[in-house]
């Protein structure tokens, strides 16, 4: 349900096949997703699990200074606006290009070794740019090149966190730590790292990188301080190449009927949701004529309610099962979206993104935790991969329709299209249940 595929997302040994649990016992297509949410609690913070929190917060908290001062300094750079988009749509296009490669290989490795490897070297990559912003050296292409580096490290370094957690937490305290996972990072990134960048460049344009530099030595050092070893590897096959694993991930995440509706649907969110950030500003500031205040007020709004929803999304899975959780969110969204296009009125959309964060959360955690129940330990790695590279190709495509359909029919369209994008998301998810 977000553009943000950087969640520490995990799961364990199942004992069965993907395609083994998409016939489970449950005819509501909810069967992991009833039992495991009824024994859901919270993971213990002592030991591995306090760690892995600590390297995921503050990483997002750097990733969060990146992505406000990035912007801020290819304005600086040129006005092109087609340069400047560039820089964002490369943070889209490793996970297009190399997100199945970094799933199985993901699953060959030593998940933390690989994890804090890929964080020394961001790290670095972080300190020479800084260095370069500090020398006066920086241009659009370092800042494209930037973009597309680290996300292409990132495509491994999150399909080895879901493939790590399992090791870290016992199974009935996935839904709380996803829940602790994604609220920590909303906190790290919403409330201290935006309010800290115009401080921070008081210091100069390179301050921001060179904390992010720091952030990512950090992590590094608390992933490589954990004790607990990877789950065990099977031996690989004879002439297994990485091309017939990352197909492997594929069939098995399309074999298994609720994680293949669950990944249309995200996909059709991801629309949605494209065409809604990408005109989100001129929606509010155009539309309602609500000015940067107005703005600034909806995107605080959504990101005190996306907390909020960190501690309602496991108590409702407890209640309801984990895909009628996630199937009630996307309803709920539906209606916000329609309220947003509709009602002009800046408490009205403050109100809608309030509550469109709240159950974006919901949605969240338990779809990272329902592909963690249902995936086999030793092809989460692939089958979390394939899932994030089906979901996230619907944000570019509905970035630029938002844009079409703002520019042919009025700023609160794109609202609209993507309430009809959540609407078709349900009908898929309800089809699960039916």
């Amino acid at each position: 349900m977000t553009t943000d595929e950087a969640s520490a997302e995990t799961a364990t040994a199942t004992g069965q096949s993907a395609a083994d649990e998409s016939t489970a016992d449950e005819s509501a297509g909810d069967a992991t997703g009833d039992s495991a949410a009824r024994k859901a609690s919270a993971p213990a913070w002592r030991g591995g699990f306090g760690r892995l929190w600590g390297a995921a917060v503050i990483s997002r908290f750097g990733d969060a200074l990146r992505a406000a001062a990035l912007p801020l300094l290819a304005t600086s750079l040129t006005d092109d606006p087609l340069l400047i988009a560039s820089v964002t749509a490369c943070g889209y296009l490793p996970w297009l290009l190399f997100g199945l490669l970094g799933g199985a290989v993901a699953d060959r490795v030593d998940q933390r070794r690989a994890m804090w490897a890929v964080d020394l070297v961001r790290g670095v990559l972080m300190a020479g740019f800084a260095l370069a912003v500090a020398l006066g050296h920086s241009t659009i292409a370092l800042l494209i090149a930037l973009a597309f580096l680290l996300t292409t490290f990132q495509t491994l370094f999150d399909n080895a966190a879901t493939a790590l957690l399992p090791a870290v937490v016992p199974r009935d305290t996935l839904a709380g730590a996803n829940a602790r996972l994604m609220t920590g990072q909303q906190v790290a990134s919403g409330f201290l790292a935006a309010p800290l960048v115009p401080a921070l460049l008081i210091l100069g344009a390179s301050a921001p990188f060179a904390v992010n530099a720091a952030t990512y030595v950090v992590g590094a050092l608390l992933i490589a301080s954990l004790r607990t070893e990877a789950p065990p590897k099977p031996p690989k096959a004879a002439g297994s190449t990485l091309r017939a694993e990352m197909a492997q991930g594929m069939r098995a995440l399309w074999r298994d009927s609720a994680l293949r509706g669950l990944s249309v649907a995200t996909a059709l969110t991801n629309i949605g949701m494209g065409a809604l950030i990408a005109t989100l500003v001129l929606h509010i500031t155009g539309w309602l004529d609500a000015g940067n205040g107005g703005y600034a007020a909806a995107l605080t709004a959504y990101s005190v309610a996306m907390v909020a929803g960190g501690l309602v999304a496991p108590r409702l899975a407890v209640r309801i099962g984990r895909i009628r959780s996630i199937l009630v969110a996307g309803i709920v969204q539906t209606c916000a979206l329609v309220a947003l296009g509709t009602i002009r009125e800046l408490w009205a959309a403050i109100a809608a993104m309030a509550v469109f964060g709240v159950m974006s959360m919901v949605w969240n955690v338990n779809q990272a935790t329902l592909v963690q129940e249902r995936s086999p330990a030793q092809m989460l790695g692939r089958i979390s991969s394939a899932f994030r590279t089906l979901s996230i190709g619907g944000a570019p495509l509905g970035a630029l329709l938002g844009g079409l359909v703002a520019g042919a029919w009025g700023l609160n369209t794109p609202a609209l299209l993507a309430a009809g994008a959540f609407t078709l998301a349900v009908a898929s998810l309800g089809a699960l249940i039916n």
